[in-house]
């Protein structure tokens, strides 16, 4: 009989369903589109009960695809954005929409906690600042602007754990959740002084597991409207960015994984945990490694925006003009949803500079593109300062199916890089952890059976000594217009 697990992951825009032969690799895929709420400047949210109808809704269609039977479905893992907040009730109802991680509402909130906590080393406890991202702040601001839903929250949770736990799972959050959260420890052990400072009770955040680990079966509900067995196990899968870099096969220390989603990630292995103040640090699924990384606020989503701005223009096609367009002529700063790391400012704004009446849509694209690709130099020359070798550098999710990206990043870096090919992300890496935590694989080196590699990206010496000069006008601009950039944000919030 074959054995297959499910990967689900919860993206900003998208739900992804995967369903994996742990002999063949993947056999069946469906994806499906959520919601991305912004009802004011800097608030970020989703529907958590859109995730749990497109899970139910995707699962018999992959299932249907590969002739699958349901008693040949020996686990279940998911992945999602991290850190999300959905306060939940008693029964494991979500009580609002969630609050996404690169939500900006609680910024008088983190200002309040950051003089709260200062004689608190945060970076050395939990790996991160306390910024825009964690979680305390996110709590204390929902304590104060919605008492009401706040006395009926009995815990909060993360997207993916959320979705286990509406199918049938116990109340959890994974590990990197715990860590990204700003709650806990390098040890998942809760932070006392951040939860007092926060007014916030320990029971609030329910018990941590690592990847790998099962937390409960399958419901009969679930298995009603999924069309599998009930009991069938529920193990923890892990955050979207850190799975999607262990499916690229960032293993190794040196190994660095530049991902471009709806956020833009860059993460890197290590085999000790390195702490910064302008980085974050996550666990890796495999127990003893670490993953040392950046988050920026915007990436796919920006190019987004400007392809909605100019009436939806096909990606494809503003690939192909810019591509004949001269390199940084036109300096984006990408801070369209503040910047989380290596700045974490959520006061900051996005900016175009260099504009003159011969510009195009193209080259205003091609800046837009570049700007994101600066983000991610930040963080390299990051880091290279606290001593993380750079031995291969893979590129992964949509943004990296264009081949006028990939180049820009490959010059903007100085480096080649390595193209995962058909790389299925975070869902991948979620039901590889389903295989290994259920047994179906052996260890986690059989993980990587299923890794292939595109044709290596190549920088052209030119443009990466344009992109050099560039790169450090770029980092001028940012510091010139930092403060209009808060007052423009505090005048308007006002």
């Amino acid at each position: 009989m074959s054995k297959f697990t499910i990967g689900i992951d919860i993206g900003t825009t998208g739900t992804k369903t995967i369903l994996l032969d742990v002999d063949r690799g993947i056999v069946g895929q469906a994806n499906r589109a959520a919601s991305h709420f912004s009802p004011r400047s800097g608030y970020s949210e989703a529907d958590a009960s859109q995730w749990l109808v497109n899970v139910e809704d995707s699962i018999p269609e992959v299932m249907a695809h590969a002739h699958a039977r349901p008693e040949e479905v020996v686990g279940i893992a998911a992945s999602g954005m991290v850190p999300a907040v959905i306060p939940i009730d008693i029964r494991g109802n979500p009580l609002r929409r969630a609050i996404l991680q690169n939500d900006a509402r609680a910024i008088e909130e983190v200002s309040h906690l950051t003089a709260a906590l200062s004689a608190l080393d945060l970076v050395s406890l939990t790996g991160s600042s306390l910024t825009q991202q964690s979680v305390a702040p996110k709590a204390a601001w929902l304590m104060s602007h919605e008492p009401d839903l706040w006395a009926k929250t009995a815990y909060l949770v993360g997207s993916y754990d959320w979705l286990l736990l509406a199918l049938g799972a116990e109340p959890h959050v994974e590990r990197n959740w715990a860590l990204e959260s700003g709650l806990f420890t390098l040890k998942s052990e809760p932070l006392l002084e951040v939860l007092a400072a926060a007014g916030l009770d320990g029971g609030l955040v329910p018990s941590v597991h690592s990847p790998g680990q099962q937390v409960g079966t399958l419901s009969n509900s679930a298995a009603k409207h999924t069309g599998l067995l009930a009991g069938t196990p529920l193990i923890v899968g892990g955050a979207d960015h850190v799975l999607s870099a262990f499916a690229a096969g960032v293993e190794t220390e040196g190994d660095w994984l530049v991902k471009l989603g709806g956020a833009g990630d860059i993460l890197v292995a290590s085999d000790r945990p390195l702490v910064d103040s302008r980085i974050y640090l996550d666990a890796h699924p495999i127990p003893g490694r670490w993953l040392p990384n950046g988050c920026m606020a915007t990436s796919g989503s920006l190019i987004r925006w400007y392809q909605s701005l100019i009436g939806g223009e096909d990606l494809n096609v503003l690939d192909q003009e810019a591509m004949s367009r001269q390199a940084a002529e036109i300096l984006c700063l990408p801070y369209f949803l503040g910047e989380k790391s290596p700045i974490h400012d959520a006061d900051l704004r996005g900016t175009f500079a260099g504009l003159h009446l011969g510009h195009t849509r193209a080259d205003v694209y091609r800046s837009v593109l570049e700007g994101i690709a600066f983000g991610f130099r930040h963080h390299a020359e990051i880091f290279r300062e606290i001593g993380i070798p750079r031995e291969r550098v893979m590129i992964t999710n949509g943004g990296s199916r264009s081949t006028l990206w990939k180049q820009i990043h490959a010059e903007v870096l100085g480096t080649e890089l390595l193209p995962v090919m058909n790389h299925s992300g975070a869902s991948l890496g979620a039901a590889l952890i389903a295989a290994v935590g259920v047994g179906a694989m052996s260890d986690w080196a059989t993980t990587k059976k299923f890794l292939t590699f595109g044709p290596t990206v190549i920088p052209d010496a030119t443009n990466v000594q344009i992109y050099e000069a560039a790169y450090e006008e770029w980092r001028r601009l940012d510091l010139a217009v930092a403060s209009i950039s808060h007052s423009i944000s505090r005048r308007t919030r006002a």
